[in-house]
């Protein structure tokens, strides 16, 4: 495995370094402001910063090029902080370590933060790059890109000449992304007075654990197609099966970190009647056998332990929990619909993805996605009525935002189509993507806007596996070179 610091005698590695040197996790994004209006005031570049948060930095045009139209590139500067179990890592104040291998560059124990620092690190380099050529430049750089955008809806267009708009958060190589799905969450909030199992049908001092992990998670927009397990999904899915036969009084479940991120790990605590004790393992060793049959393809590590532990509180009643686990196991969640104007395009999908319980309150966070609004929010309203079968539950939905409508006639895309065909000698993939972007608040915001998303090749994006192809990103910052020299 190679050092890390041999990439850095390139410019876009180096900057890549500064950026995943500072903590970014979502709403902590004021050590990034402070390095980008840093990197402005050190290379001469005006800058501005708005109210929401988001920095816009201004690179002139190059001589000779002052007629060109403006453009901007445009990043987030937050990342998705998740780490394995048994990383020590602090996402406030500690770097992301890197490491190389082969031509991917890989975080230590957490994800890695290429979505979409690799983003800030390009137009980094690119500005400073004294033998590129271009029009005027304008750098947007967003924050809370992944708790719903909230950079991209709050930016100030008085900041931003340009209209046209290249956005750099996209995932695979040679595709050029034309619109985006629009998505909104389901939030349940839980409350619930502790009941006390009755001490002649339950045990004592012990109850159950149950612990779901190995999975590969991923993204919520980038990788639901993939059909992976959903950590949560499976534990309710346990959990009916065992409330089918038996009583069941939950006193814990934990499952999920981000809104849209798959889950990848869930633990339950539970009680039911010591008679079952024999037939609550047979229950699980055949739903194991059964899940990981299901998934030995596009899952293959899943891990399902269960085991007796001491005995602890306050539990939720066998009502209640009967409510809880069924709304868990008839919720929607993974592909809802394909897309019948774009093969092969994800149209709406649901990813169940936090819950919370125990000590009285619970939580259950959902995140929904379409290309057409109205199945947006017909699913989330799907995924509502489930929860709302748990008594006291109190049932909301975030204010959402808006899908990027794809337009085959943007002349943006074709110019990069076409600069693609003539750097690479191969046609482009234009399709739309199921993620969320931040284009289409964009041109809401921006009149005449015209937008494209590229990027190079990403894996695993927002899990601890996430990946950033080393040569796919160089070239990105060669084509986005050669493009800007191009552009009239």
């Amino acid at each position: 495995m190679r050092s890390y610091s041999e990439l850095e005698k390139k410019s876009l590695w180096r900057y890549f370094r500064a950026v995943s040197n500072v903590p970014r996790e979502s709403g902590n994004e004021a050590g990034m402001r402070k390095l980008l209006l840093k990197f402005a005031a050190d290379n001469g570049f005006k800058a501005v910063e708005d109210s929401t948060g988001n920095v816009v930095i201004t690179c002139p045009a190059t001589p000779g090029r002052e007629s060109v139209p403006p453009t901007a590139l445009q990043g987030h500067m937050d990342m998705v902080c998740v780490k394995t179990a048994e990383s020590n890592h602090d996402f406030e104040k500690d770097p992301i370590e890197l490491l190389v291998d082969g031509d991917r560059v890989r975080a230590n124990g957490t994800s890695l933060g290429g979505d979409d620092g690799i983003a800030v690190a390009a137009i980094m380099a690119l500005f400073t790059d004294k033998t590129a050529e271009h029009g005027k430049l304008e750098g947007i750089f967003t924050v809370g890109e992944e708790t719903s955008l909230v950079g991209a809806s709050g930016i100030d267009p008085s900041n931003i000449s340009a209209r046209r708009l290249i956005n750099l958060d996209s995932e695979e190589e040679g595709v050029i992304f034309i619109g985006c799905a629009g998505g909104i969450d389901t939030v349940t909030e839980l409350s619930y007075e502790a009941a006390e199992p009755d001490p002649r049908l339950y045990p004592i001092d012990t109850m159950w654990k149950l612990r779901i992990s190995g999975l590969l998670g991923g993204h919520s927009g980038a990788e639901i197609h993939k059909e992976r397990a959903n950590s949560i999904k499976l534990a309710a899915r346990i959990l009916h099966t065992i409330n089918r036969k038996m009583p069941v009084m939950l006193s814990s479940f934990d499952g999920g970190t981000r809104r849209n991120v798959i889950p990848s790990a869930a633990e339950v605590e539970f009680t039911a009647p010591a008679i079952f004790n024999k037939e609550i393992k047979t229950i699980v060793d055949n739903a194991v056998s059964g899940i990981k049959n299901e998934y030995a393809v596009q899952d293959p590590g899943i891990k399902i332990e269960i085991e007796q532990v001491p005995a602890k509180g306050p539990f939720v009643s066998e009502l209640m929990s009967y409510q809880v686990i069924n709304a868990l196991f008839t919720a929607p969640c993974g592909v809802a619909a394909m897309s019948m104007s774009i093969p092969g395009n994800v149209e709406t999908s649901t990813n169940l993805a936090i819950v919370k319980i125990a000590g009285g309150k619970g939580s259950v966070i959902s995140s929904h996605r379409s290309s057409i609004m109205s199945s947006r929010d017909n699913i989330a309203e799907q995924f509502a009525t489930c929860m709302r079968a748990i008594e006291g539950s109190d049932v909301s939905f975030s204010d959402g935002y808006p899908g990027w409508q794809p337009n085959p006639q943007s002349p943006l895309a074709k110019l990069c189509a076409d600069a693609w065909k003539k750097e690479t000698g191969k046609d482009a993939v234009i399709t739309a993507i199921h993620a969320g972007l931040e284009c289409g608040i964009i041109n809401s915001r921006i009149p005449g806007m015209d937008s494209v998303s590229f990027g190079p090749d990403m894996s695993d994006v927002h899990s601890v596996n996430e990946s950033l192809s080393i040569s796919s990103s160089e070239r990105l910052l060669e084509f986005l070179k050669k493009l800007l020299a191009d552009m009239k």
